[in-house]
This record gives structure tokens, C-alpha cells and sequence, in this order.
């Protein structure tokens, strides 16, 4: 989807100009963008954490930076065994490659979310910072 152009409205020789729509779209796009850094950063550094006994584990660490604004980080349905490295049972001990991961990157998290939000101000660099193609790890 384009960003979406001024509405420009004539009413008693004074013309108003409504970017509410451009603003929205414009800020819905940052944290998108935002999200799928933070989603790279924390599936890379999980990756290079996990065990690698047969190297199904890292193919199946993915994130997923969604249209409404939230991320997920996890495992795939393949990977499933991972989530008893993550949480623990009562045979095995906890790990929790993915929380200790988001933990010790929390000040590169808010650097990267930062960026994006400074560039509010000023709207060629935020538009600059979207990429509107979805490409996922």
C-alpha cells in the first residue's frame, strides 16, 4: 500500500489540509519496520545460542513482525522440542535461550526502536526507514 496523499478540503476561501491518514500509516509502517529489527536481532543471537546437536533447531527459530503492531519470537511447530529447553520439565533443566537472549539485548532493543522513533519527526527519513517488502527469517 502507497502512503497515502494529503486530503486538501476548500471551505470559505480557507483551505484545510487533513494528514491524519498519512500520519497513521506512516507510524502503523515504523513500528512494523521496528519490530522486524528487533525480530532479527533477537532470532540471530538466540540462534547462535542454541545447541547444535543436529541443527534443527536453529532452522526452526523464526520471528514474526505483524500488520497490527505486535512480535513474536519462537519456534516452529518442527521445533517443538525446543520449548522444553526454553521452559523445562521435570527431566530436563530450563535453559531459556529466547528470555535470557531478550534480557541481555534490552539496551540494543531500545536503541533500535529509538531510531525509528526520532525519525517521526521528520518524514522523508521515516519514510526512508520503511520497507514495505516482507522478507522473514
Amino acid at each position: 500500500m502507497a502512503i497515502p496523499s494529503a486530503v486538501k478540503i476548500k471551505k470559505d476561501g480557507i483551505e484545510y489540509i487533513n494528514k491524519v491518514d498519512r500520519a497513521k500509516y506512516t507510524l502503523k509502517q515504523l513500528v512494523h519496520a521496528a519490530n522486524k529489527d528487533v525480530g532479527k536481532l533477537i532470532t540471530r543471537r538466540t540462534k547462535e545460542k542454541i545447541n547444535r546437536r543436529t541443527g534443527r533447531g536453529i532452522k526452526n527459530t523464526q520471528y514474526w513482525a505483524r500488520k497490527d503492531g505486535s512480535l513474536q519470537v519462537g519456534y516452529k511447530p518442527a521445533g517443538f522440542y525446543l520449548g522444553f529447553d526454553e521452559l523445562g520439565t521435570n527431566k530436563r533443566r530450563k535453559i531459556a535461550q529466547l528470555a535470557n537472549t531478550v534480557q541481555e539485548q534490552k539496551s540494543e532493543i531500545r536503541k533500535i526502536e529509538g531510531t525509528y522513533i526520532k525519525s517521526i519527526e521528520d518524514e522523508n527519513k521515516a519514510i526512508g526507514l520503511i520497507d514495505e517488502g516482507e522478507k522473514q527469517e
